[in-house]
């Protein structure tokens, strides 16, 4: 377990020395390598002694996806090429992961004062569920439809306007709904079920145009088959690490200036799935370090009842600043540093733990292999997206109110 988790550490930021030679704005400086591997390094430390005492949980394998996140941004902070207090972004990086990481890997038990749905009212539910997805899938089918590939979907994207009620059902059922739908159904044992949960999912991408929508059905696939041999918590590390691994692999073997299969795996894994979320907290700090917080005045329903500096979302704005696309970020940069500054980020971090901590006691009891199927995709929303943001419009919130009523004997018979 611990060479697992210092095995990521590490390779994330080998990962970083490869994509600074593709993104000007992660850079590398040999002459600095021996300061950033001490940081990262000290920071592993500490980080990994308490993931590797910890047990298994929702808040777990949420910390594991931030603990990459926040790793690398102290490797890319070493060489950082903005301007902003430095240090200070560090101390406060560590300590809010590390606050963080103290809460949501705590696991308390819910033994009483438990209610429980039967088997029967949950089959409705999850059959409810599906038939929602579909209809949500019809109607979202009226404003776009598109068979392109991945390489012509930003040529369509932007003119996609979905009315709000059908944007957000599309985010709730495709991040929360039905992966809790296709654990159930594995539970069970219905496999060609849990199968066409997985179609109905790849469904959306023609709708969507997302990456997201056509890669999740096949990250429950990947997570399903490493847990069907791994204990959940090693799982979990391996979710992260073989991708990682294998991005490296492939971008290593390929010849010079090759711009194939492997070089778009290599964008997708190692680019996509971890540097850019640590190099937007890098990002965020240069900018809210001569910008005015926001005091959580992103959030949409806030925004009306407070005087807020910035009229677009943030991502709209670091767009419009920096000229780096569209970066939605974390916990860390949005409630964190966009809000309310680094000295009161571990705060905000502190109180966004409270509700994992919820979200492990909703959850307390369930088989582990059905708590990482159904909150699969999560963590990494967890790392891209504002926890606000993960709660209301990836519906992070029903899930935990599902896990709260779901069976803890999920697929068994019960005794009489």
């Amino acid at each position: 377990m611990i060479c697992l988790l210092g095995l990521l550490a590490a390779l994330c930021c080998l990962s970083l020395v490869e994509v600074s030679k593709r993104l000007d704005y992660i850079p590398f400086h040999q002459e600095r390598l021996m300061e950033a591997v001490a940081v990262v390094a000290a920071f592993s430390c500490v980080a990994i002694a308490l993931l590797s005492a910890a047990k298994f949980s929702f808040g777990y394998v949420t910390s594991l996806s931030l603990f990459s996140m926040v790793a690398g941004f102290l490797w890319i902070n070493t060489f950082s090429k903005f301007p902003y207090d430095h240090q200070l972004a560090r101390f406060s990086a560590v300590a809010s992961f590390l606050v963080f990481l103290a809460v949501t890997i705590v696991t308390p038990n819910r033994s009483k004062l438990r209610f429980e749905l039967s088997e029967r009212t949950l089959r409705r539910i999850v059959l409810g569920i599906e038939i929602l997805a579909l209809i949500t899938l019809l109607a979202a089918s009226r404003y776009n439809f598109r068979l392109v590939s991945l390489a012509h979907i930003y040529d369509f994207r932007q003119d996609i306007d979905f009315p709000a009620p059908v944007r957000y059902a599309i985010g709730i059922w495709l991040s929360a709904l039905l992966p809790f739908a296709f654990a159930c159904h594995l539970e069970r044992r219905e496999t060609k079920r849990a199968a066409l949960v997985l179609v109905l999912m790849l469904a959306f991408y023609p709708i969507t145009l997302s990456k997201f929508a056509l890669f999740s059905p096949a990250f429950l696939l990947w997570l399903l088959l490493l847990v069907t041999f791994f204990e959940a918590r090693v799982a979990s590390i391996l979710s992260l690490l073989i991708p990682l691994v294998a991005g490296l692999v492939l971008i290593s073997v390929a010849p010079p200036g090759h711009t194939g299969l492997t070089e778009s795996i290599f964008k997708l894994i190692n680019i996509r799935m971890f540097a850019i979320q640590s190099s937007a907290l890098d990002v965020y700090n240069s900018f809210f370090s001569t910008h005015p917080h926001t005091y959580f005045c992103q959030i949409s329903f806030l925004k009306p009842l407070m005087a807020c500096p910035y009229a677009e979302p943030l991502s709209v704005v670091m767009q419009n600043t920096y000229s780096m696309g569209y970066m939605n970020s974390s916990l860390f940069s949005t409630e964190g540093v966009a809000s309310v500054g680094l000295l009161l980020a571990p705060i905000s971090a502190l109180a966004c733990s409270l509700v994992l901590l919820l979200a492990n006691y909703a959850s307390s009891g369930l088989p582990p292999r059905f708590i990482l199927l159904s909150s699969g995709l999560m963590p990494q929303i967890l790392t891209n997206t504002p926890l606000t943001t993960t709660l209301l419009t990836h519906g992070l919130v029903i899930l935990i109110v599902l896990w709260c009523v779901t069976p803890r004997l999920i697929g068994e018979p019960r005794p009489s």
